[in-house]
């Protein structure tokens, strides 16, 4: 009865990595349609019209607000660079390794290694200009589509806040620190499209791959720990 009950598990165990496979395919297919139609110019005037909205009319150098708070959003996006995300990564791996949880803590530091690997071969790929209709307010020297600090804010921020939501015993721990991730990673995109740096597509496709990377990896990591209990419970006495 055991063994049949450890087959059924299994078994379910693949379906439910199969069916995730598809909808990542599915997903990938959708997006690559879209992202075709953003590169061929097909967004372009509703692109223009919010980056042109952000600049003093008249002075395509000079964002709208105070001065004080182009200096805040500059130092703000520095939180979706990657020299700052790979920090919070380490900082995090010590934690989960401090807590006693090499499993985790390689699984987090692989999931975001290879999240910042596809958005670079996507940049590769789709190799977008840069806005040109308004002074870059910070430097650049990549591609723009998908915007990097979008992304890969959403892979770091979303995939830690799963991970460590899922230690936490209270239910609005777990909501603080999914709806803090959220904030980080849409207040990080809306920096780059206020510095000129990237059009709101950009910033949106970097949203939606690096939201579906954190989706795949934290589904993934919650199959893999679910076998490994089933597993567990099969060959205990």
């Amino acid at each position: 009865m055991r063994r049949r009950f450890h087959l059924l598990s299994n078994h379910r165990f693949e379906s439910r990595v199969l069916l995730l496979f598809v909808a990542l395919l599915a997903g990938a297919m959708i997006l690559a349609k879209a992202a075709s139609e953003i590169v061929e110019g097909d967004t372009m005037a509703v692109d223009r019209a919010i980056v042109l909205a952000l600049r003093v009319p008249g002075d395509s150098a000079l964002p709208i607000g105070p001065p004080w708070l182009t200096h805040a959003i500059i130092d703000l996006t520095a939180l979706g660079s990657v020299a700052v995300l790979s920090l919070i990564t380490c900082l995090a791996t010590g934690y989960l390794l401090v807590e006693r949880k090499p499993t985790i803590a390689a699984y987090m530091l692989a999931a975001v290694a290879s999240g910042f690997a596809a958005g670079t071969l996507l940049k590769w790929v789709y190799a977008r200009a840069r806005p040109d209709i308004v002074t870059h307010l910070v430097g650049t020297h990549s591609a723009s589509f998908p915007s990097g600090h979008a992304m890969n804010s959403a892979i770091v921020y979303l995939t830690l806040a799963v991970l460590l939501a899922r230690s936490a015993q209270r239910r609005s721990v777990r909501i603080y620190l999914i709806s803090a991730a959220i904030s980080l990673t849409v207040l990080v995109g809306c920096t780059r499209i206020y510095l000129g740096v990237h059009w709101p597509t950009d910033v949106l496709a970097g949203w939606v791959v690096g939201g579906l990377w954190a989706v795949g990896c934290s589904l993934a990591a919650k199959q893999l720990q679910s076998r490994k209990s089933i597993e567990g419970a099969g060959t205990s006495p």
